[in-house]
């Protein structure tokens, strides 16, 4: 039956719109126009647009696009580090209609040329720092299209690099139109962008996230932050990964400014706090321990009350302590490329704050619950897709539903259909639930360690390493064995100046560990990492499984 709330009361374009990010966008350059909104550098060289001008070049960048040939629902993709034109990239893209494909800057050309041609991109604007792999990979396409290919010459970029493209970006962008009309989204399921995911085990999967989600995490992110109007965030974490967490259009809404930086170090880090006045940046727990393990008179530098975000790795009491003395907030969120980065968040509470460091750590190092304007997130019996009990023992999967959702992987149905089956995205991550309705992760379902019938997780082996004071990093995965089926081999990587030998840590371990859960084999070195500073462990497990 029709209800009276359903009849002659039509959605038109008076009272409903798709909802998208690059209205944050065009309402920052309408209020605050004169605002800082980007800046690129130090001192009286640095690089700086207000928040007009941004608007102005991103429909530029636009309109250059469309004369070009770019249409709707075409593909462009970007091979840029954390410079102002990626900032443009992430909305004057969309505002042709176009999808934005951020290229991740540390790839191989074979795994590039693959995306560029399973993206069916039209046009690649690539900085010059990457212009020898690009050029690879462009010989290595096997699409017969034309591929327009257009250079960033970063003025503050001083290292080698060619252009390989016919168009310069910046005279490109100066011959589109600042008052161009843009394209809004005909719908909100309209994909505004293409993420990779790593591919550790195939070719990577096209991830498709629509309008609507970009909208609502980005300010999901303000939410969960409670981030303040004009917020300076440092890009510390790459914009290439999950569109950078959303922050782009994250810093949009709040008109705050955007301080980019090319490459992640800690001395470049507290340079750009101190002078810019940052409030607020991302990363990894690699990132994170730059600063920690930073030289004093460095760490002496940081001002006091900037927050970050950490994803990845749970972080370690050292870290959560080392973070505190520096002054700095760490809120913990957890998510993955499919959920637009960071879709659960560990929301602390002002009674933690009594709490010693140990017990505070642990309450922080769980994944929490769900961001604000996500539908649901929970662990979930895989079998049954029925909650687990929230005992802190009983594992299941983490997944979610709701806004903050892929639309799919790209040309691939038979992965979607499996990742959303029974009306759930299923994240591959097993946890818990603790009494108080809070996710722990217990390990990747890949990343158990299934010894003489024994469950041991990984990362509870990884968080008995990180409390030794030796240790900066470390990853546990399983190496064969011929009596115990799989036992667990550590890789660690020690501070600057460590001396420790594998017996020490082995007997740290005995410390805090059931004898069947310490590491039969421990490895000292440096440990890979992705661009985005998460231990690659896919490579881990090959090194281990070789004879000793």
């Amino acid at each position: 039956m029709t209800s009276i709330f359903d009849q002659n009361l039509p959605q038109t374009s008076a009272n409903f719109a798709p909802l998208t990010p690059l209205l944050y966008l065009e309402r920052a350059a309408d209020v605050y126009p004169r605002r800082l909104a980007v800046v690129h550098g130090l001192g009286a060289g640095a690089i700086r647009h207000t928040w007009l001008e941004l608007y102005q070049r991103c429909r530029r960048l636009a309109s250059a696009l469309t004369r070009v040939g770019v249409r709707r629902g075409d593909t462009v993709a970007v091979m840029l580090p954390n410079i102002p034109a990626m900032v443009e990239a992430h909305f004057g893209i969309p505002m042709s209609g176009a999808v934005v494909n951020t290229l991740n800057t540390r790839l191989d050309a074979a795994t590039l040329a693959f995306m560029l041609d399973h993206g069916e991109a039209r046009v690649v604007i690539v900085d010059r720092e990457f212009s020898r792999v690009m050029r690879e990979a462009l010989g290595l396409r096997k699409r017969t299209e034309p591929l327009l290919v257009v250079d960033v010459n970063d003025p503050l970029y001083d290292g080698p690099g060619e252009a390989i493209g016919t168009l310069d970006y910046e005279a490109w962008l100066a011959q589109g139109d600042p008052d161009a009309a843009w394209l809004l989204p005909e719908s909100e399921w309209d994909a505004i962008s293409l993420n990779y995911t790593s591919g550790t085990t195939g070719n990577p999967k096209g991830v498709v996230y629509h309008h609507r989600g970009a909208a609502i995490n980005a300010v999901s992110n303000i939410l969960e932050w409670d981030m303040p109007k004009h917020s300076v965030y440092l890009w510390t974490l790459p914009m290439f990964h999950c569109n950078g967490w959303c922050f782009p259009w994250t810093v949009a809404a709040r008109a705050g400014v955007n301080v980019c930086l090319r490459r992640v170090e800690a001395a470049a880090m507290v340079e750009r706090m101190v002078e810019h006045g940052v409030t607020h940046y991302c990363g990894a727990p690699i990132v994170q321990s730059m600063l920690v393990n930073a030289p004093q008179a460095l760490r002496e530098r940081i001002p006091a009350g900037i927050s970050a975000m950490v994803a990845g790795a749970a972080p370690p009491a050292s870290m959560i302590e080392g973070m505190e003395s520096l002054g700095i907030d760490l809120t913990h969120v957890y998510g993955l490329t499919e959920v637009y980065g960071p879709a659960t968040v560990c929301a602390k509470h002002a009674d933690w704050d009594a709490l010693d460091i140990g017990e505070r750590a642990r309450l922080n190092a769980r994944q929490g619950v769900r961001y604000h304007l996500e539908r649901a997130a929970d662990v979930l019996d895989p079998a049954t897709l029925q909650p687990v009990p929230h005992d802190g023992q009983t594992m299941g999967e983490i997944m979610f539903q709701g806004n903050i959702c892929m639309k799919g992987y790209l040309k691939n149905p038979a992965a979607t259909d499996e990742a959303f089956a029974g009306g759930w995205f299923h994240s591959g991550d097993l946890a818990v639930v603790d009494p108080d309705g809070y996710i722990k992760i217990k390990d990747r379902s890949k990343d158990i360690i299934i010894s003489g019938g024994e469950n041991i997780s990984s990362i509870e082996v990884e968080d008995v390493l990180y409390r030794h004071p030796a240790v900066l990093a470390a990853a546990v995965v399983a190496r064969p064995d011929e009596r115990w089926g799989e036992t667990p081999c550590a890789f660690v990587e020690l501070k600057a100046d460590a001396r420790v030998t594998v017996e020490d840590i082995i007997a740290h371990c005995k410390q805090h560990l059931a004898g069947y859960k310490v590491p039969r084999m421990v490895v000292f070195g440096e440990l890979p990492k992705t661009s985005t500073g998460k231990i690659q462990k896919f490579e881990l497990r090959q090194r281990a499984a070789r004879p000793a």
